[in-house]
């Protein structure tokens, strides 16, 4: 709602003056966690050469410029002070120069000649000094041109050396600074390349950092001016443990001053006179003094537009240099750990993988004080915080009754395991001496992420388990406690065949957005949460797959032949029982035989006995003289003791309205006509499609899974409850004596037989002969 005589505008520079108090008033030194950078209130952003010029090295990428400028001049009406450092200068210079003489030679040819045939012309090589005094003016007036798009000020500063080491001249540049910053006004900041002599190798002074290049600038005036935050743009993602391109070339997220004999440098990027190792001095010397450094990429077309901003907001953008080492290991090294003693579980007999399933079942009984005693600790910061609603603490909440269910379902799982990773789906006898062999193998990496429920961290871990799975679980901080114990038994039951480092557990401080960006180390995404957490992922998810379902709108469709009894106890269950669950029932669609008989009359008292809050849809509401509230929407997931009501003609119009307002989770019809229950089942396309059953029985417990780690209603690879086969894939084996190769290298001297074989394989040395 708006306040009286403000616009919307004025609101949303409201919003930003909010923000603004939020920020870091006074340096009080670098920030130790990425998460830390939304507080940085001034920010120096260094533009490299790469960044700002064109790939011919002649003139300025003026749409990368414009999307920087754009998220400075965003994030300068926040409230926040910024500051560029900017190369270009002998770019548009260059371009200017060029231009300049190609004009005069061709016009002192064409005089000279008499006519207009002109020779090739021949460009002399020019001085980066002259290039940068006939750039500087044109580049500062492009700067003022885009800011003025956005209503920002700027102004112009060229430094040189001497302004940092005379101390009289360092104040007036330091006061300069401070009062342009403290008018709102954006400063653009650039060496005297018309006038600064070539810079001196070994050059820096005790403790001091020369100005060599823009990075050495950017470093200098950004602990002169104890800014907050440095960002430096360049060509490269950030900074690698050996040169780019090369194939063992890692990016590294998060650098410490401890790391530099780590690193192995490469070339310089095309243009600049700086380079990695450059960039890498001044971010540690600005580190040194108090300013927190990312590098990171100012090129990437698809990046570019939000590089800044993402950096300001936290995200794992670019190398983030730290002077705080964390304790533990960053989430690359525990996917890379996962991987690794993940293929050696995925190698284990299938009664060793049993065996640890088994263990770690007999552990959450053995340990169940200590569980419920790390539980309970959550629980009381859950409920002093006050935060949580009352179904979520359902969820987070567990007892000796949830730790006994628990291990019997992994027992299950323990023995499902004993016949999943290896199992041969399909032989074929392809040829003489060549047979193929399509068996079950384990997906590969599976990132688990999770809201305040412990209770899937043991689950999860045993379906991991059983089909050779690494895994990386990512639980809400609400359950902290609770799932540090779980995950240390988890790895206790695993070390038992040596391979305890296949779970790993996220406790730093990584949002839910950076962990999906790890495409290249990730196989599998599986949410467990609210809609909102899924459909988050969803859009994060970047390269990787997501399984699960967005939103559980689940319909009951009572048929015309409906049984009473049936229908009061089917309904009731599924809205009733679990109304939070994602296969409760959202809507309720009644044929119109059913609307004005005992029956109806008999669900509407139950739905007003248990609490249960009618909203009436469009057709429903236009037979009441006064309905319920109207829907808002069809397409409507309550997650409470609500639901909608609307009224069908017929089975056929039941499904139409189920495909377009369902979200293709879980249907069910209640019926004693069996040719309409059979129609509804072979017509509807939904994950789950139940008849005379409740909504409720979509489960991986009740469909005898063991566990599950999700519901998936997505058409590719599992749907419906996910159990062990749902994190299964298959590969190809073609097993052949050399002979049936050489062959196939014949055209048209093979003969296919293509002959199906028992798909129980014999064991070894008892094959049958081919």
């Amino acid at each position: 709602m708006l306040l009286p005589g403000l616009t919307h505008l004025d609101h949303q520079r409201h919003g930003w003056r909010l923000l603004a108090r939020t920020l870091t008033q006074a340096h009080v030194g670098s920030f130790a966690h990425r998460g830390e950078l939304r507080r940085a209130k001034r920010i120096v952003v260094k533009l490299g050469s790469a960044v700002v010029t064109r790939g011919d090295e002649c003139g300025l990428a003026l749409g990368r410029l414009a999307s920087i400028v754009e998220q400075v001049a965003m994030l300068q009406s926040q409230g926040r002070e910024m500051m560029i450092v900017t190369s270009g200068a002998v770019a548009f210079g260059k371009q200017r120069l060029r231009h300049e003489i190609l004009l005069s030679q061709s016009v002192r040819q064409a005089l000279h000649s008499g006519h207009n045939q002109l020779k090739d012309v021949s460009l002399p090589v020019l001085e980066a000094r002259a290039c940068a005094a006939a750039g500087q003016s044109g580049l500062m007036a492009l700067y003022e041109a885009m800011f003025t798009q956005y209503t920002t000020c700027t102004a112009q500063v060229l430094v040189t050396n001497l302004d940092f080491h005379d101390d009289q001249k360092r104040q007036n540049l330091n006061s300069t600074l401070r009062e342009l910053l403290r008018m709102n006004i954006v400063p653009i900041i650039n060496t005297n390349d018309a006038v600064v002599p070539p810079p001196e190798p070994n050059s820096d002074l005790q403790g001091v950092i020369s100005i060599k290049d823009n990075d050495s600038l950017a470093a200098r005036l950004a602990v002169e001016m104890k800014a907050d935050l440095l960002i430096a743009l360049s060509d490269v993602e950030g900074l690698y443990n050996s040169p780019p391109g090369t194939d063992d070339a890692k990016l590294i997220d998060i650098f410490y001053p401890g790391d530099q004999q780590s690193i192995i440098y490469g070339t310089k990027s095309r243009v600049g006179i700086g380079g990695m190792e450059a960039k890498v001095k001044a971010a540690l010397w600005a580190l040194q003094g108090g300013t927190s450094v990312v590098i990171a990429n100012g090129t990437h077309p698809k990046v570019t537009g939000h590089v800044i901003t993402d950096i300001v907001e936290g995200k794992k953008v670019g190398t983030f240099f730290s002077e705080i080492q964390p304790a533990g290991p960053t989430v690359e090294h525990q996917t890379e750990m996962a991987r690794i003693s993940g293929r050696t579980l995925a190698s284990l007999q299938p009664h060793q993988r049993s065996e640890i399933i088994c263990r770690l079942a007999e552990l959450l009984t053995e340990k169940s004080e200590e569980i419920l005693t790390a539980n309970k600790t959550d629980m009381d910061l859950a409920v002093h915080a006050g935060h949580l609603p009352p179904a979520m603490l359902k969820r987070l909440s567990l007892s000796p009754a949830k730790l006994t269910a628990l291990a019997v379902g992994l027992r299950q799982i323990a023995v499902a395991a004993r016949d999943s990773v290896g199992r041969v789906l399909r032989r074929t006898r392809v040829a003489h001496n060549l047979e193929l062999e399509q068996i079950t193998v384990p997906i590969g990496v599976l990132l688990v992420i999770f809201e305040a429920r412990p209770d899937c961290l043991p689950q999860v871990s045993a379906l991991a388990i059983a089909s050779g799975n690494a895994l990386l679980l990512k639980g809400g901080k609400e359950a902290a406690n609770t799932n540090r114990i779980l995950h240390q038994l988890a790895q206790q039951a695993l070390s038992v065949h040596g391979v305890g480092e296949a779970v790993q557990l996220v406790s730093t401080r990584e949002d839910v957005e950076d962990l999906c960006r790890l495409d290249k180390m990730i196989d599998l995404i599986i949410p467990r949460g609210s809609s909102q957490l899924v459909r988050n992922i969803q859009r994060a998810a970047k390269g990787i797959p997501v399984l699960g379902h967005s939103e559980g709108i689940c319909h009951v469709y009572v048929d015309g032949e409906a049984s009473v009894d049936k229908v009061i106890k089917i309904v009731r269950d599924s809205k009733c029982d679990y109304p939070a669950a994602c296969n409760a029932m959202e809507s309720l669609l009644i044929h119109r035989d059913v609307l004005r008989t005992p029956l109806f009359d008999q669900i509407v008292d139950m739905l007003r006995a248990e609490r249960v809050k009618i909203h009436a849809g469009p057709r429903f509401a236009s037979y009441l003289a006064f309905s319920p509230s109207e829907a808002k929407s069809l397409r409507t997931e309550y997650g409470n003791l609500e639901c909608c009501i609307e009224v069908v003609d017929s089975m056929q119009e039941a499904v139409d309205h189920i495909h377009k307002y369902g979200s293709s989770h879980t249907d069910v019809i209640v019926t004693e006509n069996e040719d309409t229950a059979e129609q509804f089942l072979q017509l509807l396309d939904s994950a789950c499609v139940f008849w005379n059953a409740s909504s409720r029985f979509a489960d991986g417990y009740r469909f005898g899974l063991g566990a599950e780690v999700g519901i998936s209603t997505a058409r590719v690879h599992a749907r419906g409850p996910v159990g062990l086969e749902g994190l299964l894939t298959t590969k190809w084996l073609l097993r052949g004596d050399g002979h049936a190769a050489a062959d196939f290298s014949e055209q048209g001297s093979m003969e296919y037989l293509h002959q199906e074989l028992p798909v129980e394989r014999p064991p070894a040395g008892q094959r049958e002969s081919n």
